[in-house]
């Protein structure tokens, strides 16, 4: 295996630029005539998926937010123990009925373009983030008024309770945006963030440099590059070749990782589920019996034990299992292959049938789970035509446009229960709403209920239904593996869609 992987040479360009309206200070870069100490100051991160773009309120990318969440601010944010911290807000106050929330801004925090942000960019974010092409929109629908008390206090008002709306936030996608820049921000990302926007090559890398008026705690390292790297196997082998100090790994890699000099392999939480994801328009699939079926065809344990070598949970709903509001609901659809077979042939498919099964080919453990689900669904008749298809088409194709039968994929980066579990409103849009309407006034009641035991109830009232209805086959939390140069200290995953590197350094 290690030779195997030593063999593989990976080369990468790295193209700088100015970024325009990005930065009004003199931007740094690296080349190939770098001595060893200049290069310790660059932190050269792998990633499979080139990112949509960098304007992160035009995004649901997990792999543009991990990027634009170092360009952007947030007026909270969150620790990697969950906690809710000051970002651009230094402190705040909800009012006795938890209708409004008064922000009070940090003074003299600066775009990259070295203009003060005050409360009015905070309000022009906002008003840009609820627009009809904002994949977040939704989200912010409650919001009724938005006041602008002074440069640096602003009030945000609800049309109606929302229990968890502080948490809203503190997701990347509230990032704040000087208004002169939004029409470029999908290529030149300016925001108030530690780091600045060097360079974006498509289908190479992402380049930044620390930005040294930043307000807060300035970064440790002066460059990031993030550089896309194919497939995991080649990541593997530029870093065991020093080209790049982290990448996402397999779980079969950890223990090469670990017994390599100089680099190391961790195994992270992470705030996420792994689903089956079934197309409820497809002819096949609204039938309720034929998604059970599916569900107890399904072994979960087996894909757990081969792709992630036994590191996940199974699950049975939509929420993680680290989630102080999951229910084990596994044994609603327990795995049983008989039994699957009298549900498919109750609804009227004894022979089976053919679904396709689209793949998103940057995530290597979606895809090993995707043929390990085909080998176990040809055993109750019903044949996969697998897609593996890039993630640009993935995003096009199966989430927005919702031409599909079924895929695997991960959803992550949720603080409270109501966003995990609301794009399942027969009116959301979403790619696996539930059709039936059956969880739309329960979810409308979570966010009113001001008891937390009554609103557990409700919770877990909901994860019975999902269970039961199986709008997606809900297979395990997952956890993340990277490989790491031995020289990376602070590095951390977060339960949202965040990669904050300020804290990382080199020892």
């Amino acid at each position: 295996m290690l030779k195997k992987v030593l063999a593989v040479i990976l080369s990468a360009a790295f193209i700088l630029g100015a970024a325009g309206c990005s930065s009004s200070s003199e931007e740094t870069s690296s080349s190939s005539e770098t001595t060893e100490a200049e290069e310790k100051d660059t932190l050269r991160i792998a990633y499979t998926a080139d990112p949509e773009g960098l304007d992160p309120q035009k995004t649901s990318a997990v792999s543009t937010l991990e990027i634009t969440s170092n360009i952007f601010d947030t007026l909270i944010t969150c620790d990697s123990d969950w906690n809710i911290i000051p970002d651009l807000a230094n402190d705040w106050t909800v009012s006795e009925d938890g209708m409004s929330i008064i922000f009070y801004l940090n003074e003299g925090v600066l775009f990259h373009n070295g203009r003060e942000m005050t409360a009015q960019d905070v309000k022009y974010s906002f008003e840009r983030l609820v627009l009809d092409d904002s994949p977040k929109a939704s989200m912010y629908e409650n919001i009724n008024s938005i006041v602008i008390d002074d440069d640096y206090t602003i009030t945000f008002s609800t049309e109606t309770l929302d229990v968890d709306f502080l948490l809203s936030f503190a997701y990347p996608w509230v990032a704040i945006i000087p208004e002169e820049c939004s029409d470029d921000l999908k290529t030149n990302p300016v925001g108030t963030g530690a780091y600045k926007f060097v360079d974006w090559t498509p289908q190479q890398s992402v380049t930044l440099v620390r930005n040294d008026d930043y307000f807060g705690t300035k970064a440790n390292i002066e460059n990031v590059e993030f550089v896309l790297i194919a497939d995991y196997t080649s990541q593997l082998a530029a870093l065991m070749v020093g080209d790049i100090d982290i990448t996402e790994v397999t779980a079969d890699q950890i223990d090469v990782l670990n017994s390599t000099d100089g680099l190391k392999g961790e195994i992270m939480d992470h705030n996420s589920i792994q689903i089956l994801a079934l197309n409820q328009e497809n002819e096949y699939l609204s039938n309720e019996k034929v998604r059970q079926a599916i569900a107890m065809a399904i072994d979960k344990d087996e894909i757990i034990d081969t792709v992630m070598w036994g590191n996940g949970t199974k699950i049975g709903s939509h929420l993680p299992s680290t989630s102080p509001y999951y229910v084990d609901t596994t044994d609603v659809m327990p795995y049983d292959v008989e039994a699957a077979k009298e549900l498919l042939a109750e609804a009227g498919y004894p022979d089976g049938f053919t679904l396709s099964l689209k793949l998103p080919k940057p995530y290597q453990p979606h895809c090993d789970t995707g043929q390990i689900i085909a080998d176990q669904l040809s055993k109750i008749g019903i044949t996969c035509d697998i897609e593996i298809i890039e993630w640009a088409t993935w995003m096009s194709d199966v989430y927005t446009d919702k031409n599909y039968d079924m895929t695997v994929v991960a959803h992550s980066g949720r603080l409270d229960p109501y966003n995990f579990l609301s794009r399942y409103k027969s009116t959301s849009g979403d790619y696996i709403s539930l059709l039936s309407g059956d969880v739309d006034d329960l979810l409308d009641a979570a966010l009113q209920e001001t008891d937390e035991d009554a609103r557990k109830e409700i919770y877990a009232e909901i994860q019975y239904i999902l269970a039961e209805e199986v709008p997606c086959v809900y297979i395990q939390t997952i956890c993340k593996f990277y490989g790491l140069n031995e020289s990376v200290q602070g590095f951390k995953r977060f339960p949202i869609d965040i990669l904050d590197l300020k804290s990382v350094s080199f020892s």
